[in-house]
């Protein structure tokens, strides 16, 4: 890195770009006139010398830095948090599901490294132990995990590979070439004040699209291009639970009980529950926070305080519903909102429920996996239930042996030449969405999205025109599952 003693000028009004080059002026007008506004000016320190920079350390932005910088790129990683790994660590949705399709694994590279060695440093959930012990193939199904090992081991596996990390730091603008659609730095904001970062590529991590939106990438925001909102929740982490008596089949039987007897403060059948993820603890995962728009502070801000006192209702649900919950505590809630849908980006190619229902497998994808639709409950309402039960169930759930693939497409902004985005905010319609918007999908994609960062600058080729037969073949080699016995130089694009 390199601290250059020239500045770079950002002048915005209102969030809005004001400086030629600044993203936002490519997509938004000014202010309406009847707004109060305020113009800021500053010349703020330029840094220069990296060739992958990353905004987000969740499970797809760690990913891609840790894999870009294994193949040899500076990486700069940003994120907001004073830890890594995202809705794992500070969201405290300590479970990896959907490794395999009930007859072989289908995750590799990255993530499955992640996975073997909290499994042998014993840092998961007990029946996940012994899993690779004798078969590096043989462990299909989820693993709950010790969220606190998770933030270590993700800080060493960045060390190893030299990502250098900024926590408490957040992407706030960017600089774009609006014509060639090329992203030249960004802006970010931590307790030192404000920096231009100046990169050769670009990677989101953000989960909500963040920088993809402020370059100007045309993005569809859930409850605004789309009629409903997923809602979130927030996750505890919960201790004392007695497992010689806790049946966690019988969670929802308990639920329809207490809503009989008018037990909640809201009539939400929809309860993911309580899930093992050390010897000692288990994952909460209760209580929607209804209409809460994740791109608006307020309602996010409301829904936090909202989910802190949902899980204690659903605290004394368990001890009074549910055998060998008798005595269990909450003693944390996670410092980030579980947030399910907010924006994703408009892709080169757009991964869709026909797709699913066909399982297609295409000759670019750069990830397999076999996740049900899952698409939450919009309301509290009966036919709602009901439409998420048979969804769910009949609509959305795959067959032992069966699998989808992911297309790389599905990362790229539609255009854009040196930018990608890895992680739940990929192009993909809401019922996809719902499918591969989990962990281990999200870490398959950003190493995919690091390892494309890398080709692109080495071989000078856009990110909306790669090489994608290359790009599948470097997967492999780091040890991506990608059984596909066809591959395409050129990505599978919307027609």
């Amino acid at each position: 890195m390199n601290t250059s003693r020239r500045s770079f000028l950002l002048s915005s009004t209102l969030g809005v770009a004001g400086a030629a080059g600044l993203g936002r002026a490519m997509a938004e007008d000014a202010p309406p006139a009847d707004k109060a506004t305020f113009r800021l000016t500053r010349d703020i320190p330029v840094e220069e010398g990296y060739d992958v920079i990353v905004a987000g350390g969740g499970p797809g932005g760690v990913s891609a830095a840790i894999a870009a910088a294994r193949l040899g790129a500076k990486v700069l990683l940003v994120e907001a948090t004073g830890c890594l790994g995202g809705m794992g660590t500070s969201g405290l949705v300590s479970q990896w599901s959907h490794l395999g399709n009930g007859k072989e694994m289908l995750v590799g590279g990255l993530i499955l490294e992640m996975v073997k060695r909290l499994c042998r440093g014993g840092q998961v959930e007990p029946g996940a132990r012994g899993a690779f012990d004798k078969d590096e193939n043989r462990y299909l199904g989820g693993v709950g995990f010790n969220p606190e090992a998770l933030k270590v081991l993700l800080d060493e596996l960045c060390r190893e590979a030299g990502v250098e990390v900024r926590f408490f730091t957040r992407a706030i603008d960017a600089d774009v070439d609006p014509a060639d659609r090329r992203v030249r730095g960004v802006v970010t904001n931590n307790v030192e004040g404000y920096r231009y970062l100046r990169g050769t590529t670009f990677i989101d991590g953000t989960g909500d699209a963040v920088l993809a939106d402020l370059c100007g990438a045309k993005c569809r925001a859930a409850g605004r291009d789309t009629p409903d909102i997923m809602p979130p929740t927030l996750c505890a982490m919960i201790c004392d639970i007695d497992r010689a008596r806790f049946n966690p089949g019988h969670q929802q039987a308990a639920v329809d009980r207490a809503i009989a007897d008018g037990f909640f403060t809201q009539p939400d059948r929809h309860v993911s529950g309580l899930f093992y993820s050390t010897d000692n603890t288990a994952t909460m995962n209760a209580g929607h926070m209804f209409h809460t728009d994740a791109l608006n502070n307020r309602s996010l801000s409301d829904a936090a305080a909202l989910g802190r006192r949902l899980v204690q209702e659903y605290v004394r649900f368990f001890k009074k519903y549910v055998p060998g919950c008798e005595k269990i505590q909450a003693v944390g809630t996670g410092s980030l909102v579980g947030v399910r849908e907010s924006r994703r980006i408009v892709g080169e190619y757009e991964l869709n429920f026909d797709d699913f229902q066909a399982r297609r497998h295409f000759p670019d994808q750069i990830a397999v996996f076999a996740s049900a639709v899952d698409v939450h409950v919009h309301d509290t309402s009966p036919e709602e239930y009901k439409r998420f039960r048979e969804e769910f169930t009949k609509l959305g759930r795959l067959k032992p042996g069966e699998s989808y693939g992911i297309p790389y497409g599905v990362l790229v902004p539609r255009g854009w030449a040196n930018l990608w985005v890895a992680g739940r905010a990929v192009s993909t319609d809401v019922r996809m969405h719902g499918a591969i918007r989990l962990q281990a999908s999200c870490s398959m994609m950003g190493q995919a999205a690091g390892t494309a960062a890398v080709q692109s600058l080495r071989a000078g080729q856009r990110a909306n025109d790669l090489d994608t037969e290359a790009l599948v073949l470097a997967l492999r080699k780091a040890g991506a599952k990608l059984p596909q016995a066809a591959l395409s130089k050129t990505m599978t694009r919307r027609a």
